[in-house]
């Protein structure tokens, strides 16, 4: 039987990390709660999803090759304040795939079709990675109605103008590995599920940053100041929201979500609870 290559660097669920320790220790099995978890048939497949609390709906969206338990720091903190809505993305975790070109589009289009079976009132986003660029594309395609975003290492493109080329190359690295496994009759579905993800940070996002004038809701754009995307860029997507504040997470990075989980939500929190205001530092306005 043919060895199987095993990638650390399915980013982002790449979770493990010399210099990065993370918390994902919970008392609940987030990710795997049968009190809870539930699948709706969404777009073709069936999607896993778990809800928590009472209040206003939040939905959590983590990043690529993640799952629910990514999550797990925000679902903790939020669901004594919020009604968190949060699902395994298309592919990912319990969710079906049901696809062999698996895009961002698409899984927005499943969170839209989840907010609408479940019939929520205006939603709080908050977005991981993966998850805040598809946070960013609910508020574009304005389908929802939403109250907040947190989009969180979000980028708009996927080469070296917005991710780090280091990270770029490494993906790339990943996936010739798995296209060769597979030339060579490696018959597994994960290498097949793995090649998705990777198409994702390979190809994918390409999202006009014109369109990001669409969004009605205030966004906080958010990213650590040692992340995966460059802080050029996410300055850029901060500078393109209408309604937007901008927050570099000091000596953070990509991780912060569950490396700092204390800070990440506080400020969170913060931005969610506050009515949102933009003020000017320019004293000629004034």
């Amino acid at each position: 039987m043919k060895k199987i290559i095993l990638l650390s660097v399915l980013f982002v669920s790449s979770l493990i990390s010399a210099q990065v320790k993370m918390n994902f220790n919970f008392t609940t099995p987030y990710g795997n709660n049968s009190k809870v978890g539930k699948y709706a048939e969404l777009n073709g497949a069936k999607i896993y999803y778990e809800e928590y609390g009472q209040g206003e709906p939040m939905l959590l969206i983590h990043g690529n090759g993640s799952s629910i338990k990514d999550m797990g720091n925000q679902i903790d903190y939020f669901k004594s304040k919020y009604h968190i809505i949060v699902a395994d993305n298309r592919g990912h975790g319990k969710s079906e795939l049901k696809t062999d070109s698996l895009t961002y589009t698409q899984i927005t289009k499943d969170w839209e079709a989840l907010v609408q079976h479940l019939k929520l009132k205006p939603v709080i986003i908050i977005g991981w990675s993966d998850g805040g660029i598809i946070a960013l594309k609910l508020g574009i395609s304005n389908k929802i109605k939403i109250k907040k975003i947190v989009a969180m290492g979000a980028n708009l493109r996927p080469d070296t103008s917005a991710v780090y080329e280091w990270a770029v190359n490494d993906v790339k690295k990943s996936r010739k590995k798995i296209n060769e496994q597979i030339a060579l009759g490696v018959n597994d579905k994960r290498l097949l599920i793995a090649k998705q993800h990777l198409g994702l940070l390979i190809d994918q996002p390409n999202i006009p940053i014109a369109d990001l004038s669409k969004i009605k809701a205030p966004v906080l754009v958010i990213a650590g100041d040692k992340d995966i995307i460059k802080e050029t860029h996410t300055v850029e997507i901060y500078q393109h929201i209408p309604k937007a504040q901008l927050c570099i997470m000091p000596g953070e990075t990509h991780y912060a979500p569950a490396s700092s989980p204390a800070l990440f939500n506080e400020i969170v929190n913060r931005f969610v609870t506050a009515p949102f205001t933009r003020p000017d530092s320019d004293w000629t306005k004034w």
